[in-house]
């Protein structure tokens, strides 16, 4: 316990070089820490660590050592890991491109609610990528990623509402999910509800915009 409480307090001075917090921002210290902890099975590490090899952050660009730091805390059973080894496998970085396993390991992430995994789950639904299209299911999973608040998911579920695709076609549904995307910076959202009130009639628009209170996703209470 001792030795996994310090593995711990390594990670997280890891952080403190990466972001200057407290000390004097420092990336390569960073990696220093990270691979400390990391080399101790600390998967939030290991996800760290795979971050810097990904961006070449305080060390030499490396995907494929990403992948393998990624693939680690991804066995451990770490979320966050495993829905950055579908995108690995997605896009093919690190390791040879197989998008049925980027679905694989989208799944398990979002089994344990991750939203960025439900978002990306649903855009290989929208497009048949490493699964059989289904736009349906795509609505599905951007829909849970969305109620948690995950802004790109909102967006996509606001035009699929807009255009029908994958759900009947309501507009006024549509906007309202483009407004919570917008509310919370998301610029594609932004532009995309432009364009739709100008097709729009003003009490739509009003009916629309008390929708989108009732759809705000509620901030998590903390336990």
């Amino acid at each position: 316990m001792l030795e996994q409480g310090i593995a711990r307090a390594q990670d997280n001075l890891g952080v403190m070089y990466t972001t200057g917090s407290g000390v004097a921002k420092d990336e390569a210290k960073a990696v220093e820490w990270f691979r400390k902890a990391a080399e101790q099975g600390i998967a939030t590490a290991q996800v760290n660590l795979g971050w810097m090899y990904r961006n070449g952050t305080g060390v030499a660009k490396d995907e494929a050592k990403a992948f393998e730091w990624y693939r680690k805390a991804a066995e451990q059973g770490y979320a966050t890991a495993q829905n950055n080894l579908g995108s690995m496998y997605r896009n093919g970085m690190g390791v040879a491109k197989d998008e049925a396993k980027a679905v694989e390991w989208y799944r398990k992430a979002v089994e344990q609610g991750l939203a960025e995994a439900q978002s990306n789950l649903g855009g290989m639904y929208l497009n048949g990528t490493g699964v059989a299209k289904d736009e349906a299911k795509a609505v599905e999973w951007y829909r849970k990623a969305a109620e948690q608040g995950h802004a790109k998911a909102q967006n996509n579920l606001g035009t699929m509402y807009r255009d029908g695709t994958g759900v009947a076609k309501d507009p006024i549904t549509g906007y309202a999910w483009l407004s919570i995307a917008a509310k919370a910076g998301y610029v594609p959202a932004s532009h995309a509800l432009s364009e739709l009130r100008l097709a729009m009639s003003r009490s739509d628009i009003a009916v629309a915009e008390r929708r989108a209170v009732e759809l705000q996703p509620k901030p998590a209470v903390a336990k």
